[in-house]
């Protein structure tokens, strides 16, 4: 039930999102912005291991977001 609920929360979320957003840039945030949290949960309540690689890669996603939200045309409506 919590995660039924959890879905809905955030289909809900993004869908207020997309009222501001193209679906192609708020889909590409979302994805990211899960990849690099997830990452992080699993390091820190897991303890599992993150390389290098997966490290420099998560900088470019949280790079790539900020560029988008902060520079990018098209992330306004």
């Amino acid at each position: 039930m919590v995660v039924a609920l959890g879905y809905l929360g955030a289909f809900w979320f993004l869908s207020l999102t997309l009222k501001t957003m193209p679906v192609g840039i708020a889909y590409a945030i979302w994805s990211g912005v899960g990849i690099v949290l997830i990452s992080l949960v699993g390091w820190l309540l897991f303890k599992q291991s993150l390389d290098w690689p997966a490290v420099i890669g998560m900088v470019l996603i949280v790079a790539g977001v900020l560029t988008i939200n902060l520079f990018s045309k098209m992330s306004a409506h």
